[in-house]
């Protein structure tokens, strides 16, 4: 849907937005509301955010329904699901349904990828420019680009020669891939490599697996939904999205209130086996509220998962490969993510795993992976589930200037500061949602994304209300948010591990903590509080600058 030369310039708006994932299509809906100029700019050619982009074999969500959804009424009273954990399909119809109630397309242009945002301190307006040559001058600009829009692909020597098949799996082909048959590598083993692996090991003639890390994975336990079923429950639909935003990781259960030893090792043994039967998070989220602090419970919960783990598969060397004796980590300080037949996977003959820790790649020719000990892989396609720059890169990758003309990506070469995770100072009238020191990657989606478009809102009406067109946070606000999520962090494991949590997975990028780990509820709580006492944190002005208000601290 590229733009006619006649509209390729939008001219001044209230509100730009970029994304058209949850974030975007929620706030969009929001600000629409106020009566003001809304438009919002998608690179992809649809709806969906992450769920346009992620369609490669197996892609689905690991977060349930209904608490994977908005609450907006309107949607999801007349809206049945098939499964408890939806596929990419399946949501991208979702996306579609929204915009035939909320009536979005209008206001949005896809195929329209942003590059670059300066500020115009002259006029508090952000002048934005698209890939296509699209222009605008927003007063607000709200960035819903979410935590994985940057790919990452590692140095892999030669790749560059491969002649067969290669894709990324978050640009997989909207076509799809023709792979029956074929010999297939699949590079990493995150939550993607997981989700392709269990998806393609029935299907092609030989599947080589690739790990750098053994991925803890947990049973999705999948189910079929009907609509009567969906109908009935419907009535605690409200309930269910109020009680999200009282809990710790944004879903409707919160960890069990007593540490894993106070209670004796038969109860924890039936606790355990209760949460791994009901599948999903529960077995991470709603355990001992002490696994994550405690050294001593975090092995005792890992251990229990290796047993299950290994329950599944045949080889020894495989065992000790995909579940060792000794975690490289701590259990949940890396990405933990939801399986249905991963492990059965590598007890098939056309399966082999390779463990990169030992005999790392040491070169791809056209038509193989070498690894260190010399052996030669055979394969027509290479399928890249080597991650993301995540939380920070779909924010830095673009060209994105303050006031000073200094850039969001020299901004944080260092180091992530926010107020809120939400604005950062030198950058105003600049929000973002599902980024940086906000609960992010330790939440629900759709529960993360209500808060802050929800507070965003409210924010943007409070500015024009008061004919007020200049927001940013004060750096005395910044330093206090970013002591306070590293504070709450370094209470708990996740400093143990490398991971894209920390930003260790892409190299230079300070290892910090990239997320709010406190949680939604105290996360809602913060955030209410400095809106409630005058938007704490921030300063305030009019254009003409003859109405400043400036408050300290956080």
């Amino acid at each position: 849907m590229q733009p006619s030369n006649s509209d390729s310039n939008l001219g001044e708006l209230d509100v730009l937005i970029v994304g058209a994932g949850f974030g975007g299509i929620y706030t969009l809906h929001l600000l629409r509301q106020l009566g003001r100029s809304v438009k919002l700019f998608e690179a992809g050619s649809g709806f969906g955010g992450i769920w346009y982009w992620n369609c490669y074999p197996g892609a689905r969500v690991d977060s349930n329904v209904p608490l994977y959804e908005l609450s907006i009424e309107e949607l999801w009273k007349d809206w049945t699901w098939t499964e408890k954990f939806p596929g990419w399909a399946e949501l991208r119809e979702y996306f579609y349904y929204v915009d035939s109630k909320l009536n979005l397309k209008k206001d949005i242009r896809f195929d329209t990828r942003v590059v670059s945002a300066h500020y115009d301190a002259n006029t508090d307006r952000w002048d934005v420019k698209a890939e296509d040559g699209t222009v605008a001058r927003p007063r607000f600009l709200v960035l819903c680009t979410g935590f994985a829009a940057k790919k990452y692909i590692p140095p892999l020597t030669g790749l560059e020669t491969f002649q067969g098949v290669c894709h990324h799996t978050s640009a997989w082909p909207q076509e799809g891939v023709p792979l029956e048959g074929k010999r297939v590598a699949v590079i990493g083993t995150g939550a993607t490599g997981v989700q392709v692996i269990q998806e393609l090991g029935p299907t092609v003639g030989h599947l080589t697996v690739f790990q750098r890390t053994p991925n803890f994975a947990l049973p999705m336990v999948q189910s079929k939904l009907d609509r009567d079923h969906q109908q009935k429950r419907k009535a605690l639909y409200p309930t269910i999205y109020r009680r999200r935003r009282q809990t710790i990781s944004g879903y409707d259960f919160n960890p069990y209130p007593r540490d894993l030893f106070s209670v004796s090792r038969e109860e924890r043994r039936l606790f355990m086996e209760d949460l791994w039967s009901r599948g999903g998070f529960h077995f991470i989220v709603s355990t001992y509220q002490d696994i994550l602090s405690n050294e001593d419970a975090n092995r005792e919960a890992y251990n229990f998962w290796k047993e299950k783990a290994r329950e599944r598969l045949h080889d020894p060397d495989v065992q000790e490969t995909l579940a060792p004796t000794v975690p490289p980590h701590p259990f949940g300080a890396k990405r933990v993510c939801l399986e249905q037949t991963y492990y059965e996977v590598y007890n098939q003959s056309n399966v082999e795993l390779v463990s990169l820790e030992k005999n790392p790649i040491a070169e791809i020719t056209s038509d193989a992976i070498i690894t260190g000990d010399g052996v030669r892989h055979e394969v027509d396609v290479i399928v890249l589930a080597t991650g993301f720059d995540s939380v920070t890169g779909g924010i830095t990758q673009i060209d994105i200037r303050g006031v000073d003309g200094t850039t969001i990506k020299d901004k944080w070469a260092n180091g992530v500061y926010t107020n809120l995770g939400m604005m950062t100072g030198n950058f105003p009238n600049m929000f973002f949602l599902y980024g940086p020191q906000a609960p992010t990657a330790f939440s629900n989606g759709p529960t993360c994304i209500e808060v802050q478009g929800d507070w965003i809102a409210a924010c943007i009406k409070h500015m024009l209300a008061n004919h007020l067109t200049r927001i940013e946070p004060t750096r005395e606000a910044e330093e206090e948010w970013r002591n306070l999520v590293m504070n709450n962090s370094s209470k708990a494991l996740f400093h143990k591990a490398k991971s894209w949590y920390m930003g260790a997975n892409i190299p230079g990028k300070p290892i910090e903590q990239l997320n709010f780990v406190g949680g939604i509820a105290l996360y809602d709580s913060l955030c209410q509080s400095k809106a409630a006492k005058g938007y704490e944190g921030f300063i305030l002005s009019s254009i003409d600058k003859t109405s400043v208000a400036r408050v300290n601290g956080v």
